[in-house]
């Protein structure tokens, strides 16, 4: 195993069966090395001197990107004569095309399956050559391991799933199978492991591409919590209907969740996944500044959303050779005096192939003076998988086309030229560049970069021109695009025909218009799109991602992280350098030194659970209270949104509790003092605004409910659907500031809330009233200790920060403001739960009880204190008494 402390294990020097040091020269096209791996073609000059020079040690330290794809972007095959191992780079793999978007000086390390079988024996040996001259860390996969993975879970339930495909019979799909999943989940920790034998984790930017490996960011951030990881979706990213039905949703949610940046191509699939979050694990994002981001246990995932582009200059390089002319001339004599429809679509059952081709039927049928004139050129690539499935969508395809052909077609004419063979760049640049429309209208499709193409091989070049007779001033560039609405490069083509693609009536309308629609509008249309695609391709869509993700990890090392749990409910905990969790040690012995003591708590998720349906105080809450409101040196206060009648009824056994009612508007001091109102002569009038607005809302979210307080106006929306609910939350927050500008309130939205209040209420204001008042008393506080969970009571920890930092009111006081759970916070501590908030109050309670003053009865005291100190959920003063209280 290498070492994982190196700073950079690819700068190892070599020494025997050591790793060699990489250098930065160009990694040549086919590598050889003598007696292990021979060459595709055979050697020549350029290969053996990039050999060479790839042996040159640079010691120039270089920033990193590890790419981490199902596959490396090699192609590999046996040489039959010396069944040697030979491999050069797969120029048309994405994950080698990104790198255009760098600089020169950026080093890439490639970790993926090679597309080939290697034997045990020799893997050693083709993965030293492999890092030494690509830059390229093989994962082999056990074969038990590598079938269940990717044929099992990836494309029997993975791929169909988030393409809409739901298994709803045995004959329409594969039902889940948790032995599948367990395979996933083994290969991708494999993946995981190459990764963090390569990986500088201070330094490096790891990119995981695709659904074949969506769990690896849960083992990546596992072994290192500040791993700077990008993550890129190109499938769909299914609605939460269609997700949620997955067995393992949760389990896959939350390993994605442990990157720094998703992307997905569209705003849909991106929406889709947000949704999925809120619906299952109750995650709201937020949009700031252009960014999309979730908060998640303190720390900010960041949602990217840039459709994929082509490798331009590749294709370009394509457009100018000889060998493209000639075919482009071979098929202009074949297919002179016709109208040529392009399609290339892979062999699958989302493609769409059999209805385009009812389609051209029907548009034949419709106009019969296009026979003879118009033909349909279908490329179809060979199917990635020999399924069921895929042998049926062969065998319905040639049917159809083979039906068409016999009822539309005469010597010398076939409507529908199904080409159903391996086709090469150089071949399909061709049939672009004399098509007059192209037709892509999958049912279901991730990206789709076929349109971008056959856009810029329409743009054509120079000797192209010679060819078709063009020069792009006499004769402008034109094409036309037919394109399916549920793909993912259809909102980027803006000047194209959009179709249904199970409408075979409107995909006939299109093919139709595309070919009959004025030349003029043609040239414009095409303009649009290479305009677009040109300026965003493959290079521009890797340098956002890029910089977005460097954005993302710019606070890595400003907060401390930790993680917690198991399995894949594993996360990263992010908190600030000053933000930890309160300890009862940490806040006794400044408890037990101070005399005026001001003890602040929020109700409702800080002493009761936000889930709890009878919220009720239970025993425990207030045994607690009496304990500490007895304490003559303590002031302590329940400072809620809820009503004054609620919170008398709840806490009428509290003789000596303070309570705050709706945010502060009614305040009493004890359980005989009475209530205080902070504004006696304030307007209600702005109620009968708000009221019929809120209810014209409750009608329309199911769910929802108006609480009425007697200061406030509460609409909630906890019981509505989550999207929804949170739509009509914003729209109300809206409405309301609207009705309600000119009048003397605050429309503020909370969690599952919106409320409208009088202007100047606030349990801000609360703390400073209480302080305030306390120091007129000639008892200015000491110790100021104050809990919540939400919105609201970030109030309280502003006026608290402000009071510290004037030394005429708080300069000496022992202050903790502390939040409940771990979240961006303005308070300096935490606690995890109201469980933990319970135990920290009887933990104070406890410890300011004084032992016995007489020697010999200390050391039992002692004793029986650390008895006690176990049982403190038990405990309660009663007087100057101590009372066990019933089991």
């Amino acid at each position: 195993m290498l070492s994982k402390s190196c700073a950079n294990l690819l700068s190892l020097v070599s020494s025997g069966g050591d790793f060699p040091k990489i250098g930065r020269t160009r990694l040549p096209r086919v590598m050889t090395v003598p007696g292990i791996i021979s060459d595709f073609d055979g050697d020549d000059d350029d290969d053996r001197s990039d050999c060479a020079a790839s042996d040159v040690v640079s010691s120039v330290a270089q920033e990193r990107r590890i790419i981490v794809a199902n596959q490396l972007p090699l192609r590999v095959q046996r040489d039959p004569e010396s069944n040697k191992w030979c491999f050069e780079w797969d120029n048309d793999a994405l994950v080698l095309q990104l790198k255009d978007g760098f600089s020169p000086d950026v080093e890439f390390v490639y970790v993926g399956c090679l597309k080939a079988e290697i034997d045990a024996s020799e893997q050693d040996e083709v993965a030293q050559f492999l890092l030494e001259k690509f830059h390229c860390v093989p994962t082999f996969l056990p074969s038990d391991i590598q079938n269940k993975f990717y044929h099992g879970f990836c494309k029997q339930h993975l791929w169909p799933l988030f393409h809409y495909m739901l298994p709803i019979s045995p004959n329409h799909g594969a039902r889940f199978d948790r032995a599948l999943w367990q395979a996933y989940v083994s290969a991708n920790k494999i993946f995981a492991d190459k990764v963090m034998e390569v990986i500088n984790p201070d330094e490096d930017y790891v990119w995981v591409h695709d659904y074949h490996l969506m769990v690896l960011p849960t083992f990546l951030r596992k072994r290192f919590n500040r791993v700077k990881l990008g993550f890129f979706l190109h499938s769909p990213f299914p609605s939460s209907e269609i997700y949620r039905t997955l067995p393992v949703r949760d389990e896959i949610l939350r390993a994605l969740l442990n990157s720094d940046l998703i992307g997905f191509h569209t705003f849909d699939y991106a929406r889709h996944f947000l949704s999925c979050c809120s619906r299952m694990l109750g995650l709201d994002y937020e949009s700031k500044r252009g960014y999309i981001g979730l908060e998640y246990y303190g720390r900010t995932v960041s949602i990217k959303i840039l459709p994929v582009g082509i490798h331009m200059g590749q294709l370009d390089t394509v457009l100018s050779l000889p060998e493209t002319a000639r075919k482009v001339q071979e098929l202009k004599e074949e297919f002179e005096g016709k109208t040529v429809i392009i399609g290339v679509d892979d062999m699958d059952i989302f493609k769409g192939i059999s209805l385009k081709f009812l389609a051209m039927g029907q548009l034949l049928e419709q106009h019969p003076e296009l026979k003879g004139k118009v033909v349909l050129v279908q490329i179809a690539n060979p199917a990635r998988s020999q399924s069921k499935d895929i042998q049926e969508v062969q065998d319905e395809t040639h049917f159809i086309a083979k039906s068409i052909n016999e009822k539309y077609g005469k010597d010398g004419y076939q409507p529908i030229v199904f080409i159903n063979r391996f086709v090469s760049t150089l071949e399909k640049a061709a049939f672009y560049a004399i098509s007059e429309c192209c037709v892509v209208n999958p049912v279901r499709d991730g990206m789709n970069l076929v349109p971008y193409k056959y856009t810029v091989c329409r743009q054509g070049s120079p000797l192209l021109d010679k060819v078709l007779g063009t020069d792009g001033s006499s004769s402008p560039r034109k094409s036309i695009i037919v394109v399916s609405e549920f793909i993912g490069c259809s909102p980027s083509l803006s000047g194209a025909i959009r179709i249904n693609p199970w409408n075979i009536d409107a995909v006939s309308d299109a093919m139709n218009l595309a070919i009959t629609m004025p030349e003029a509008e043609k040239q414009l249309r095409h303009e649009k799109h290479y305009k677009y695609i040109s300026s965003h391709d493959v290079a521009y869509w890797a340098r956002s991602f890029d910089q977005d993700l460097e954005r993302a990890c710019r606070e890595h090392f400003i907060k401390r992280c930790w993680g917690i749990g198991f399995g894949l409910g594993f996360r990263v905990v992010a908190l600030g350098p000053n933000f930890r969790k309160l300890s009862v040690e940490h806040i006794v012995s400044a408890y037990k030194k101070t005399n005026s003591r001001l003890i602040l708590l929020d109700y409702d998720g800080t002493m009761m659970p936000q889930t709890s349906v009878d919220k009720t105080p239970g025993k425990e809450v207030i045994s607690v209270l009496n304990s500490l409101s007895s304490d003559p040196k303590n002031v302590v206060f329940i400072v809620s949104g809820r009503g004054k009648d609620s919170l008398s009824k709840w806490f009428s056994q509290c003789e000596k509790l303070g309570i705050s009612a709706e945010h502060g508007y009614f305040t009493r001091w004890n359980r005989d003092s009475p209530w205080e109102s902070c504004l006696l002569a304030i307007d209600f009038d702005w109620k009968k605004i708000a009221e019929p607005v809120m209810e014209l809302y409750t009608e329309t979210t199911d769910g929802s409910s108006i609480e009425h307080k007697e200061s406030a106006l509460v609409w909630h929306h906890q019981e509505a659907d989550p999207d929804f609910g949170s739509c009509q939350a914003k729209e109300l927050l809206d409405h309301l500031e609207n009705v309600l500008a000119n009048e003397p309130v605050v429309v503020k939205r909370g969690q599952h809330i919106v409320e409208v209040k009088p202007q100047g209420i606030s349990k801000g204001v609360v703390v400073e009233n209480l302080i305030s008042t306390m120091s007129s008393k000639g008892k200015p506080p000491d110790f100021v200790l104050c809990i919540g969970d939400d919105r609201s009571d970030e109030d309280m920890f502003e006026s608290i920060e402000r009071c510290i930092s004037n030394p005429s009111i708080l300069s000496r006081a022992e202050v903790f403001a502390c939040t409940v759970g771990q979240k961006p916070s303005m308070a300096k501590y935490y606690l995890d739960d109201t469980v933990e908030v319970i135990k920290l109050l009887q933990g104070i309670a406890t410890a300011s009880i004084q032992p016995p003053k007489s020697a010999h009865l200390q050391m039992r005291w002692v004793q029986v204190r650390n008895q006690l100190s176990k049982l403190h959920s038990l405990l309660r003063l009663d007087g100057n008494k101590l009372v066990i209280n019933e089991c």
